[in-house]
């Protein structure tokens, strides 16, 4: 199946090249000439388009208002965004950038570098879907008997931890928070089934550059979100002890997991300094993140 592209412009003739630049490329394109039309034609389509890509400046409704509002919709906040406008200063595409859209290309464009953006996008996207797929097949298919279902739960319920692979043992449980309260399926289990699955897509060998993906965990009505990284160490077999910094909760959307993977950085560079961190304080940090709305458009 050909990969489905959302182009919104209000030049004409632009919009009338990049459908053609897709098709002739492999693509479905559908198109809107403002923000207000785009949101009326997503509301309508079957089809969850692979990309968006959006101008700034258009009447009606303008690229950013048109981005929030894909952000606060659940259907659609998964949807990676690229911007393409003729607002270039360094602080146009910083801005751009800040609110989470994956890419921020300037016009005029050259047309090598959107299609190598759409294809990398698109062949990440596949992995994901891959990994979500086998994540929820693996799970529930692993007979995990559930101690307390999570939609009884009166608390919004956030669970943080960290795993580590061994050699020998594979995936192992490091530390974890909250430990005083019940998770429904035991966390080691949880930990194996999770890491041992992302290994078989991405590989031992390529969980060398950092790694972040947010999966739909659907038998634990939960979302979560997976950073991977590593550390030279010789006297593991793959030459890096790999780690996995893993977040699960209710809800978790892909513009929290923009500040989540910041706040996972911060944190991988001390697990790879050896320097002592709270795992208490990180999931405050969390938990606060996801209690607030982390898009504003001022």
């Amino acid at each position: 199946m050909k990969p489905l592209i959302f182009v919104v412009e209000d030049n004409l003739d632009l919009l009338f090249n990049l459908k053609l630049l897709l098709k002739t490329n492999d693509y479905k394109a559908i198109t809107a000439k403002n923000g207000k039309e785009a949101v009326e034609i997503l509301s309508h389509l079957e089809e969850i388009p692979d990309i968006i890509i959006s101008d700034i400046m258009m009447p009606e409704m303008d690229g950013y208002e048109f981005f929030q509002a894909i952000s606060n919709n659940p259907r659609w906040n998964r949807i990676p965004f690229l911007f393409l406008s003729a607002l270039n200063t360094n602080k146009d595409i910083r801005f751009g950038k800040s609110l989470g859209a994956d890419d921020y290309l300037t016009k005029p464009f050259n047309e090598k570098d959107l299609l190598s953006i759409l294809s990398g996008k698109i062949a990440r996207n596949k992995r994901v879907k891959a990994l979500n797929n086998m994540v929820n097949e693996t799970l529930s298919s692993a007979n995990l008997k559930k101690r307390i279902p999570i939609i009884d739960q009166k608390d919004f319920f956030i669970c943080l931890f960290l795993a580590t692979w061994d050699d020998k043992f594979g995936p192992e449980l490091n530390r974890y928070f909250p430990e005083d309260k019940p998770f429904p399926i035991p966390l080691e289990d949880i930990v194996n089934q999770l890491f041992t699955v992302a290994t078989s897509i991405y590989g031992h060998d390529k969980i060398t550059k950092p790694e972040g993906v947010l999966l739909d965990i659907k038998n634990l009505n939960n979302r979560g979100y997976l950073f991977f990284d590593s550390y030279p160490d010789k006297k593991e077999r793959y030459g890096e002890k790999q780690y996995m910094i893993s977040v699960i909760a209710p809800s978790i959307n892909y513009f929290h997991t923009l500040e989540i993977k910041e706040i996972f950085k911060d944190l991988s560079e001390k697990i790879k300094k050896n320097i002592d961190w709270n795992i208490e304080e990180y999931w405050k940090k969390i938990h606060t993140l996801m209690l607030i709305n982390p898009i504003k458009i001022e």
